[in-house]
């Protein structure tokens, strides 16, 4: 993309911030300018946002039903995945697995409880309920 073809469409899902991209300048070379976004990039995001709403909505839903643990719904809310927060809790994806069914997260011991609060930004509390 050249210099004077980068979008300046003002990105609400940018809040009023830019971006930094890189472009082409006249002689060619690449270099980095500020952008605020563009129109399809903003669709795109909304999108991704409604469908992540849907999966903690559908998860919450699930948890009420006693079908998952309330760890797929703080997993979901903090937009993370299965391998996502294995990784940042330091669980097999497996064990992450096992635990979003009730019968298992009931089981887990207070440290490993903990793993999860930490990784997902929560109290053992919070993590142990969803909120109304």
């Amino acid at each position: 993309m050249d210099l004077v073809d980068v979008p300046q469409e003002r990105n609400s899902t940018l809040d009023g911030q830019r971006k930094v991209v890189y472009a082409k300048d006249a002689q060619g070379r690449l270099c980095i300018t500020a952008s605020s976004g563009w129109e399809v990039e903003e669709i795109v995001t909304t999108q991704a946002l409604d469908h992540l709403n849907q999966l903690s909505l559908q998860a919450k839903n699930d948890v009420k039903k006693g079908l998952v643990s309330p760890l797929a719904y703080w997993m979901h809310t903090q937009r993370m995945d299965e391998a996502l927060l294995a990784q940042s809790s330091g669980f097999w994806r497996w064990q992450v697995r096992r635990h979003l069914l009730p019968k298992h997260f009931q089981q887990l011991s207070d440290e490993k409880l903990a793993r999860y609060a930490q990784a997902l930004g929560l109290s053992i509390q919070t993590l142990q309920s969803v909120p109304d």
